[in-house]
């Protein structure tokens, strides 16, 4: 495991040390879980970016009727 320091602004820094005794858990715990968060979720979305550019670069674009079909199926009665 490798370790990492970081600078927070104090307000959060205050923050996290509220949630962390709130939640009995270590300061260190919480912000590697919200790390991990961020990075899952930021790794979700470059692997969708990087399969619709393919797509797209393919020529694989819904036509008129199929998006009109779908803008019908979501409009409001």
């Amino acid at each position: 495991m490798s370790m990492m320091s970081m600078r927070l602004p104090d307000e959060l820094s205050q923050q996290l040390e509220a949630l962390a005794v709130a939640t009995g858990r270590t300061k260190s715990y919480l912000a590697g879980q919200a790390i991990r968060a961020f990075v899952e979720q930021e790794a979700w979305q470059i692997k969708e970016i990087k399969a619709a550019l393919q797509e797209a670069d393919a020529g694989d674009f819904a036509s008129d009727e199929e998006v009109a079909a779908l803008s019908a199926k979501w409009q409001a009665p």
